[in-house]
């Protein structure tokens, strides 16, 4: 996971550069006015919304305010049409690629020509990792050099296409470009839900209009994809984010209030016309010497401005019990998670986040309330992208963890925001990416430091041996087992402990060296840690002691004991057939394919009848 991109080779010209910073410090950022001319090669500033006025029209072009249905259509023949005198062939190439040809012959899009040099990539370099990027997204595109020349001369291809090659420019540049950005249509970005908002206000927007939008039982949300690209600018801008200056929403600049219009003091002498009594003009004021203020002055009756009005009384005032409340509710739900899976309760948590959750956001609260409701907030978030991973709904769970930690550092908690980055590297490792998940666990231990509780850190040491573990290196995942281990050993029961990491015992730390060995192939430790985990795993931890089971099984499997494989497998599938977990159906079913050479085995015939009629397999 890079976080920073290689330079190409750029032209010394008056460009901002692409890449992201190399190390802590503020990003800067430009001014409302210097916005770039429309038509230039220069793209507009990632993250930030075009002019509501500008026009897509080239300069010096008039721009045709009719509507397409009331503007003259050319009768012509295609062929004979300015602007495209291909033949039918090439044309109905264009339409199998996606590609359509707007009404009115386009200039040159000059903003993709600028963006490609800027990046270094040859037409066909940029066909094809737009194609590779469909692939991860389930698209079959099948573009080539001709598509980036139509696109430079202002074709627009259809359908998520143009969110795609935003994409293959942001995971080049290391910053995030819109279809907008590079001169094309508008359509719903790959990344939608993976922004890191750049105010607490932005992010609220973001993570509610995923909480409305992912209610019912067919929620469109719950089939995005999973993108790995996705994770690198959340994780770096955690990492070099501030804390946000003020959350509190008291005052109606907070509230998003216009301010009261100002009322400039009058210069002695000044007159507005009539008589005053007393001798003066009327609106004359008399020279004064300077005083403080009194208490109870008004500062507007000295400084000519207005108090502000009062904030609306529609809005909830949120108390130190709401946010209690709203923790109390984290608490059932993560005791429900474990003990039933994320399937049983993830639609009432998604709604309790939209009917209770948003409006306090959106409510009145001071400065150390709204810290404690941003943290809780972001622990209930995370939880619905728990519950999601736990279903298989992988693209909803990974922007929920984005939001999450956006909503982390906006609490001012950078320890949470640690743990929602070790949640996205076990998310990685569950789906293959091991090196992703390595780097999100190390990026977690640079961002929280060696402040955080051991216990913390031997989490978090605990994520980055699962990811070594999965890709194969053993040195590397023993170093951060060991480390792990010290750091719990290190853990005395009176310590500090946040609520959220109180799970993380001896019986955690036994099924985390059992994953990695497993994932290692090293069976004999894999089964003494398993079998170790669940002599010390409670029984409200159901869905942990079915993986485990689970793993068990696959050791005793690697080690030719089938009949004890069977038997902890057929344990393991009772647990699993009480739940709502697609994870738990998943280890079931990579194991049942490591039976394959054993198909003959009456224990392995058991098991398979039992996980046909559990709908496992």
């Amino acid at each position: 996971m890079a976080y920073a991109p290689t330079a190409s080779n750029r032209p010394a010209d008056d460009r901002a550069p692409s890449g992201p910073p190399h190390g802590p410090g503020p990003v800067p950022t430009r001014r409302p006015t210097d916005q770039p001319a429309q038509g230039s090669g220069v793209p507009r500033e990632p993250g930030r919304p075009a002019s509501a006025g500008a026009s897509r029209s080239a300069p010096g072009r008039p721009h045709d305010q009719r509507p397409h249905d009331q503007r003259p259509h050319d009768q012509r023949p295609p062929e004979q049409r300015s602007g495209d005198h291909r033949s039918a062939d090439h044309r109905a190439s264009d339409h199998r690629s996606g590609e359509h040809r707007a009404p009115d012959q386009r200039s040159q899009n000059q903003r993709l020509s600028a963006l490609i040099e800027e990046a270094g990539f040859s037409h066909a370099g940029l066909a094809r990792r737009v194609d590779q990027l469909g692939i991860e997204h389930g698209l079959d595109l099948r573009y080539d050099k001709t598509s980036v020349t139509r696109w430079l001369r202002g074709q627009q291809p259809r359908g998520a296409t143009p969110a795609l090659i935003a994409e293959v420019f942001t995971r080049r540049l290391g910053r995030r470009l819109s279809a907008q950005d590079l001169g094309l249509d508008a359509c719903a970005p790959v990344y939608a839900g993976l922004e890191f908002a750049e105010s607490p206000a932005e992010a609220v927007d973001i993570v509610s209009s995923m909480w409305r939008k992912d209610t019912g039982a067919h929620s469109e949300l719950r089939r995005i994809a999973f993108t790995p690209a996705g994770l690198v600018v959340p994780s770096r801008d955690w990492l070099i984010g501030r804390s946000d200056d003020r959350v509190a929403r008291e005052t109606s600049h907070d509230l998003g209030l216009a301010p009261a219009p100002a009322r400039a003091p009058l210069r002695p002498g000044a007159t507005t016309g009539g008589a005053h009594p007393g001798g003066l003009s009327a609106g004359a004021v008399p020279p004064q010497t300077r005083r403080p203020l009194s208490a109870g002055t008004d500062p507007g009756a000295v400084t000519g401005q207005l108090p502000p009005p009062p904030p609306p009384r529609g809005l909830q005032r949120v108390g130190r019990g709401d946010v209690a409340a709203v923790r109390a509710v984290g608490d059932l739900f993560r005791s429900l998670d474990n003990a039933y899976g994320g399937g049983h309760a993830r639609q009432a948590l998604i709604r309790y986040l939209e009917s209770e959750a948003e409006p306090m956001l959106r409510g009145r609260y001071n400065e150390a309330i709204g810290r404690s409701l941003f943290g809780a907030v972001a622990d209930l978030t995370r939880l619905a992208g728990w519950t999601s991973y736990d279903i298989g709904a992988h693209g909803l769970a990974q922007r929920y963890f984005v939001q999450s930690l956006r909503l982390a550092q906006a609490a001012n908690d950078r320890l949470y925001g640690g743990y929602v980055l070790v949640t996205m590297s076990r998310q990685a490792v569950y789906l293959g990416h091991g090196r992703e998940a390595v780097q999100l666990a190390r990026v977690a231990q640079q961002g929280v430091g060696a402040v955080a509780p051991t216990t913390v850190q031997a989490l978090m040491h605990a994520a980055e041996a699962r990811g070594h573990g999965l890709i194969g290196d053993a040195r590397s995942c023993t170093t951060s087992l060991v480390r792990a281990e010290r750091a719990l050993q290190a853990a005395r029961p009176g310590d500090e402990l946040p609520s959220w990491a109180r799970f993380f015992d001896e019986a955690q730390l036994a099924d985390e060296f059992g994953h990695c060995y497993r994932d290692l192939q090293q069976w004999r430790p894999c089964a003494q840690h398993a079998e170790r985990s669940l002599r010390l795993r409670g029984g409200s931890y159901a869905r942990s002691r079915v993986f485990c089971r689970t793993v068990l099984a696959t050791a005793r499997l690697g080690m030719g004991e089938v009949d004890e494989a069977c038997a902890a497998a057929t344990e393991a599938l009772r647990g699993a057939s009480e739940m709502r977990s697609l994870r738990a159906v998943e280890y079931l079913r990579e194991f049942s394919r490591k039976l394959a050479p054993y198909r003959g085995n009456a224990s392995v015939r058991a098991f398979e009848e039992a996980a046909h009629g559990a709908g496992v397999i």
